[in-house]
């Protein structure tokens, strides 16, 4: 009477690759072996990793300034190469925590200091420039934190 009733597949016998079971007519998918795309990660081991904690403060800052720099220039439109994508909201946001960063940290910023504020600057005038509205004076995007 064994052999009458039906057998119930289990996840064993398909990985087994039991053919005599239904619905597994072929063998378990092979997920060992299987060839992965170069992705250039298996280097990364061997590249030496600088400890956040030897970083000095003014290279965290600036580099933090440079990314709100570099991403604002992109919503003004000013990428180089492509489209330009103009988005305003976006950059007045990004112009007033730059602007609000470099306030805050100017007596850390060293030599980086002068430059910094000179492309804040620019920032601002590319935004009022870009503007069909331009804000009044001391109005603009983070003009209230550098003056």
């Amino acid at each position: 009477m064994a052999d009458t009733e039906p057998k119930i597949a289990t996840m064993d016998d398909n990985l087994a690759g039991n053919s005599d079971i239904p619905g597994s007519a072929s063998d378990a998918h092979p997920h060992t072996g299987i060839p992965l795309p170069s992705h250039g990660f298996e280097t990364l081991d061997d590249v030496p990793v600088r400890e956040l904690e030897t970083v000095p403060a003014a290279e965290v800052i600036t580099r933090a300034a440079v990314l709100l720099m570099s991403a604002s220039a992109e919503k003004l439109g000013l990428a180089p190469g492509g489209e330009p994508n103009l988005d305003l909201d976006e950059a007045r946001r990004l112009i007033t925590a730059l602007a609000g960063l470099v306030a805050a940290a100017q007596a850390d910023l060293g030599a980086h200091r002068q430059p910094l504020r000179d492309g804040v600057t620019s920032l601002q005038a590319a935004f009022r420039e870009a503007s069909r509205y331009p804000d009044e004076p001391g109005q603009g995007p983070g003009e209230q934190y550098l003056s």
